[in-house]
């Protein structure tokens, strides 16, 4: 996916002129590595790794910088890419805004022209005390799919075996298992059991992350690792719960601010679009979440009358992608 000037030019906010404002890339190779290089030991944040990449000219479009910064700092032209993340930190001296870009296609072989060191790395492996602090947010999002999965309603077990299977088919890396107060109160402990059992067995066959939103009920059945919360339980916190992976549900730049603070590893804000589910809620639009997700420097998933063919318009947006219920879960 490549995008023309023009069209991003409209998600890229007026600077602060005491802003900072880089195009960085996140260049991914077919094995999944990423290309890092080594700031000089005399710079700011000297001997950190960091994605490559540099300041905008004047009165030149982020695209434009970024094209030129690849082809000046490592001799390669890129062919297909998209927005990833965009974050804004600010350091004791500077406060910079890093608009970060995935490059998926290139031409060209990479080589350190300025002399710097750079190497692939596997994304897993990218250690962020290795980078600048605003970069942080760049190695959540790079370990993040681009479609978030959550558990809708199922009539059986094997019906909610039929489902996740065909998502997990379908390319799906991160699900949500949401089972509701409601549902809980209408089933049996067993039952719930075994669908907890179940969803975690298949995704830990399929190397899928699954984030556990369940009521506390049932946290005696399960310890999870990783954990969903939702709004309310949101407000339970005043640090964050001891799991290796934390996701939260927002629907304001409150909860977000405090989501963030929390050291959650990405969010979700709904909703965007109008549902069937929730006609009564008046949807945020497109322009009022980028503006929103602006505010935190924390990975971010549209939610609310989204689908897949969805997705590169909440790139556009600045999402880390798509997260859906109906267009994820139901069987199509």
């Amino acid at each position: 996916m490549t995008m023309s000037p023009s069209t991003r030019t409209t998600a890229v906010k007026v600077l602060n002129s005491e802003v900072i404002h880089v195009a960085a890339a996140a260049i991914v190779n077919s094995n999944n590595e990423i290309l890092i290089s080594r700031r000089a030991a005399d710079v700011h944040q000297g001997g950190l790794w960091e994605f490559p990449g540099g300041k905008l000219e004047t009165g030149e479009l982020v695209q434009q910088a970024l094209l030129r910064e690849l082809d000046e700092e490592l001799g390669i032209s890129a062919v297909s890419y998209r927005p990833l993340i965009k974050v804004t930190h600010q350091y004791p001296d500077k406060t910079v805004l890093l608009d970060v870009w995935k490059v998926d296609n290139y031409t060209g072989q990479a080589i350190g022209r300025e002399g710097q060191t750079i190497r692939w790395q596997p994304v897993e492996q990218l250690d962020q005390a290795e980078f600048p602090a605003a970069d942080v947010a760049v190695i959540q999002a790079l370990n993040l799919p681009e479609h978030y999965l959550i558990t809708g309603k199922f009539k059986s077990l094997q019906d909610f075996e039929q489902r996740l299977g065909l998502a997990i088919d379908k390319g799906i890396r991160l699900a949500q298992l949401r089972l509701t107060n409601d549902w809980v109160q209408s089933s049996n402990e067993k039952y719930a059991a075994e669908i907890i059992k179940l969803a975690t067995d298949m995704c830990e066959q399929a190397r899928v992350r699954l984030m556990f939103n369940i009521p506390d009920k049932l946290n005696h059945i399960i310890t999870p690792s990783c954990l969903h919360l939702n709004s309310r339980k949101l407000q339970q916190y005043a640090e964050r719960p001891d799991c290796n992976y934390l996701s939260v549900s927002c629907h304001n730049v409150q909860e977000m601010v405090a989501a963030q603070k929390l050291g959650v590893d990405f969010m979700v804000l709904s909703p965007v679009q109008a549902t069937a589910t929730h006609p009564e809620i008046t949807p945020l639009g497109w322009d009022s979440f980028s503006e929103m997700i602006a505010q935190v420097n924390v990975p971010v998933y549209a939610l609310g009358g989204v689908s897949r063919s969805d997705t590169e318009k909440a790139w556009l947006a600045g999402a880390q992608g798509i997260a859906a219920i109906g267009g994820l879960w139901n069987p199509s």
